[in-house]
């Protein structure tokens, strides 16, 4: 009976994570290239153009175990992609939370990953993707003595282009202290250019978790980070005008309802002022993938553009050369996790 039982929930859950919709555009599938899951999407562009995704692959849905960071890149506005490449796989352990950014100083690909959500490292290729060194381990410039669990992104980590901290590289992050399980949002910064690596400032309220951060066009840095107190569901926002070393007291978003769930802030362009977000526009469910449009600091967002309607979760976005928006997001029909999908919004959509 229990082979059954265990034979019939295997065939179940495949069938879960496998359903699709045959109008989206499947990057990386689930039970293709020897992974069974992929999750935790990210995605940056280089000078040249170049598109890098990255994601986890998996045995399995669980978010630990044997986990390995891949990536895919494109050179012709996500056309035609590359076949998968494995750029960390630490035998059984979790290998995830990818946080990458493109070095405009060096034009080095960074990506800030955790092991086990224990420990930090940080990976680095000079050549767009092609080769990657040995992942090297900052966790002792990062992580504190009495932090528990570790989380880096899960999502694009940022290079600052203004005032006294340009090219300083910021990682958004989250964290849990010892005998307190509830999740703080805070960064990670260098200003060598990824050599050294310091701890920034913690959000000073608990139940902030996964975020993601975007420059200004004042040179002050946002924070819009997931919240898990429930009073409000929408999404909690953070200011910090010294780098990234200390934040303002967070506040509710009015506009960007979320149901727990991680989101995407980016900076499309400081003239004319425009800022986006992608999360999901639900209360409740992980459906309804949304980009919002900001051309205020984000103190509005007046424009919404649906990117998938259906089931949908984790994403990230990017500005592509030609100035389109690049999405990769979670995305299924019975399960949002049937793998990991792309679509293009346009630049006269984000313009007009």
């Amino acid at each position: 009976m229990i082979k059954i039982v265990n034979s019939l929930f295997f065939i179940f859950t495949t069938f879960f994570l496998t359903a699709q919709n045959s109008q989206l555009q499947y990057l990386f599938k689930n039970h293709k290239d020897g992974y069974n899951v992929f999750r935790i999407p990210t995605a940056i562009v280089t000078t040249s153009g170049k598109i890098l995704t990255f994601c986890e692959g998996r045995k399995s849905l669980k978010d630990n175990g044997d986990i390995d960071l891949v990536m895919k890149t494109s050179a012709d506005n996500g056309k035609t992609w590359s076949s998968l490449k494995v750029i960390w796989d630490d035998a059984k352990n979790t290998c995830g939370n990818p946080a990458p950014v493109f070095n405009k100083v060096t034009g080095d690909i960074l990506v800030v990953a955790t092991l086990n959500n224990d420990r930090v490292f940080l990976l680095r290729s000079r050549d767009e993707g092609n080769n990657w060194e040995k992942p090297v381990e900052i966790t002792s410039s990062v992580k504190p003595p009495n932090w528990k669990w570790y989380a880096s992104g899960p999502v694009h980590a940022i290079q600052l282009e203004q005032n006294n901290y340009k090219n300083r590289i910021v990682v958004p992050c989250n964290h849990t202290v010892v005998d307190i399980d509830k999740h703080i949002s805070h960064v990670i910064y260098s200003d060598d250019n990824g050599i050294t690596w310091q701890l920034g400032g913690s959000v000073s309220k608990e139940k902030t978790d996964e975020c993601t951060v975007a420059e200004l066009a004042n040179g002050d840095i946002l924070l819009n980070m997931r919240n898990s107190k429930r009073n409000l569901p929408n999404r909690k926002t953070t200011l910090s005008s010294d780098g990234g070393i200390t934040w303002s007291s967070p506040e509710f978003d009015s506009t960007l309802i979320d149901p727990i769930c991680q989101g995407s802030l980016l900076r499309y362009s400081f003239s004319p002022d425009i800022l986006l977000f992608s999360n999901l526009k639900n209360k409740m469910k992980r459906k309804n993938l949304t980009l919002s449009i900001s051309k205020d600091n984000g103190r509005t967002w007046a424009k919404q553009v649906t990117v998938c309607a259906k089931k949908s979760a984790y994403s990230d976005i990017v500005v592509l050369n030609n100035g389109d928006v690049f999405c990769l997001f979670e995305s299924g029909i019975l399960l949002p996790y049937a793998g990991i999908s792309t679509k293009i919004i346009k630049e006269k959509i984000i313009e007009e």
